[in-house]
């Protein structure tokens, strides 16, 4: 009972996230399903696409009442990458649990050194309405395999893709990545569902959950420095991806201490690399820019909170 509430109040902080950051639901989920619920991984994937597919359709009706989707790159890049996610769902009934958990890790590791650097689009872009037609069928087919494949929502490859590539602002790029995120979710749960059993009673109490946490972090969107955000945010992904990879090594490696011992160096190491690597490029004209056009869509603007 204990695990169960815990497992509850945990997914609402995903759902957050969803709404918060148009990602990471799938990059919390699964471990949250396999450490905290205790369901096979296999299960525990595709009860994330559930929720996560659940979570962000009704994490959209916010964002777009605040005219931050745009509909036609993400309806092409969700119907891309539903084909790819279906396939990712079947094609990974055939893998083995650890390699499907390893790989996650490690795209939860390569997204949150991503975030950390705070990369963003450039404020004097040209911004397209709409993304090329052909750009967006393509990485749509690609991050909907890794869907399927992992039960990862994508937001964090969907997000980085429209903001830095396409040069959406971020709001934008949040609210977009969310009709993807939902399409795609609900294509690898179809290609799961054929073939593994599913706690109906356990996804839907997260799932309500989550749902709830969404439609909060939908509302605070805009309303928090996302870079802020992000940095923190992808720090704890940065942990969570390390514990799972380190959960798939042999019993004598996970418990040695000297293992655990080369991580925090290799983790200070990183902190340290990171903070200096800002503090150099601040010179060269990428600091953070003054508040009225670092909102850029992102804060209101002054004066409009009291």
């Amino acid at each position: 009972m204990i695990m169960l509430a815990l497992t509850v109040v945990l997914a609402a902080v995903i759902g957050l996230s969803l709404g918060l950051l148009g990602g990471g639901g799938s990059i919390l989920a699964v471990p949250l399903l396999v450490y905290v619920a205790g369901l096979p991984a296999k299960e525990a994937i595709a009860t994330s696409l559930l929720v996560v597919g659940v979570t962000s359709a009704v994490a959209v009706v916010p964002h777009a009442r605040s005219h931050r989707v745009r509909w036609r790159t993400g309806l092409i890049f969700g119907a891309a990458g539903m084909t790819g996610a279906y396939a990712g769902g079947r094609v990974a009934t055939y893998i083995p649990a650890v390699v499907l958990l390893t790989a996650f890790a490690v795209m939860m590791v390569a997204t949150a050194t991503a975030m950390i650097r705070g990369r963003r689009p450039r404020p004097d872009r040209v911004v397209p309405h709409e993304l090329p037609v052909g750009t967006v069928i393509a990485e749509g087919v690609a991050v909907g395999l890794f869907t399927g494949l992992v039960g990862a929502g994508g937001g964090f490859l969907v997000v980085p893709a429209l903001a830095l590539l396409g040069g959406l602002s971020m709001p934008i790029a949040v609210g977009t990545s969310l009709v993807v995120i939902a399409m795609k979710s609900f294509a690898g749960f179809a290609g799961y569902l054929s073939s593994v059993p599913i706690n109906w009673a356990l996804a839907a109490a997260v799932t309500t959950a989550a749902v709830l946490g969404s439609l909060a972090g939908s509302r605070l969107a805009g309303r928090i420095r996302a870079d802020l955000l992000r940095r923190a945010f992808g720090w704890f992904v940065l942990a969570m991806g390390v514990f799972v990879l380190a959960q798939q090594l042999p019993q004598p490696v996970r418990t040695s201490p000297w293992l655990w011992s080369a991580l925090a160096v290799l983790a200070a190491g990183t902190a340290t690399t990171a903070v200096l690597w800002r503090r150099h490029r601040a010179p060269h004209g990428e600091a953070p820019l003054p508040a009225p056009a670092q909102h850029h869509g992102v804060l209101p603007p002054a004066g409009s909170i009291r």
